[in-house]
């Protein structure tokens, strides 16, 4: 089970975006690498192409970040929190925030 998955909100920790939050669209490179919405966007100048219609300019293209430079947003607490796994009575297992304790997903 991943610690961090695609739809969790999380708050940067470290970089050119510390303290800024988002949610993750994808989890790359083995779970090691996170694309987050608005998070490490870089510009990439592309050329024109008459021959495919494309027209050309500056497109702002999300970058991935490394997992240890974020933490999963709390908002009961309003920081980020690190999370561990628990397993339930039933034998399933969730992830819940180290510190409040509240299960993330049941």
């Amino acid at each position: 089970m991943r610690k961090i998955k695609k739809g969790d909100e999380i708050i940067v920790i470290a970089g050119k975006d510390k303290g800024r939050k988002g949610n993750v669209l994808k989890v790359v490179r083995k779970g090691e690498y996170l694309i987050i919405e608005g998070i490490n966007t870089v510009k990439k100048h592309i050329k024109a192409n008459p021959n495919a219609n494309e027209r050309g300019g500056i497109a702002i293209k999300e970058m991935p970040i490394h997992k240890s430079n974020v933490m999963v947003y709390d908002t009961a607490s309003d920081e980020g929190s690190r999370v561990g796994i628990k397993v339930l009575e039933d034998g399933k297992r969730v992830r819940y925030f180290k510190t409040t304790g509240n299960v993330i997903d049941v």
